[in-house]
C-alpha cells in the first residue's frame, strides 16, 4: 500500500499538469473540459450567454456559438478578470450574418468573473449571465489560462 500511494499521487499530478490539445464545451450541460488526446483531464462548471440553445446569429443575441473555434489570444486586461478569446466570428459566421442583413458579434471570451466582483461567482456561476461568453471563476481561469496554450481548438457544441 505504502508503494502505490506515491504512484497514485504521480498519476493524479500528471493528469491535472497535462498538456490539453482540445477544449470541449457542453452547453447543454453547462459543462466546458479539457482534453488530453481525448482523455479529460479537467472540467469546469460554466456560465453562458442569457439565451444559450442555438448558434449565435447576432450581435446581441446573448447565445454562445456552437461548432470548433480557436483560442486565438490571451487578454490580460480584461473587464472580466482575465481571458482567452474564441476566434468568432468565421468566414461562414460572416456570411450567414450578411445575409441576414445583421452583424455577427464578435469578442466572444472564455472569461472569469467582471472586475471587482468576483467574489460573487459563488451565487453567478449558477447562472447563465454572459452576453454569449464562457464564464468561469477567478480562480478557475488562472487554470484555464496555465493549462490551455494559444492555438487549441475548442469545440462547443449544444
Amino acid at each position: 500500500m505504502n508503494r502505490i500511494f506515491p504512484l497514485v499521487l504521480l498519476f493524479l499530478s500528471m493528469q491535472v499538469f497535462a498538456s490539453v490539445d482540445m477544449v470541449k464545451v457542453d452547453k447543454s450541460a453547462n459543462k466546458m473540459y479539457l482534453l488530453n488526446n481525448g482523455v479529460i483531464v479537467k472540467s469546469y462548471r460554466i456560465s453562458l450567454g442569457g439565451n444559450p440553445k442555438g448558434h449565435k446569429q447576432q450581435e446581441g443575441d446573448q447565445k454562445t456559438p456552437e461548432g470548433i473555434y480557436t483560442l486565438d489570444y490571451k487578454k490580460e486586461d480584461s473587464a472580466f478578470y482575465r481571458a482567452m478569446h474564441i476566434s468568432y466570428p468565421n468566414e461562414t459566421d460572416i456570411k450567414n450574418a450578411q445575409q441576414k442583413g445583421v452583424l455577427p458579434g464578435g469578442f466572444i471570451m472564455v472569461h472569469g468573473q467582471r472586475n471587482t466582483l468576483g467574489w460573487a461567482a459563488s451565487v453567478s456561476q449558477q447562472f447563465n449571465w454572459t452576453n454569449g461568453c464562457i464564464a468561469l471563476t477567478n480562480p478557475e481561469m488562472d487554470e484555464f489560462m496555465s493549462l490551455v496554450k494559444v492555438g487549441t481548438p475548442i469545440n462547443i457544441q449544444w
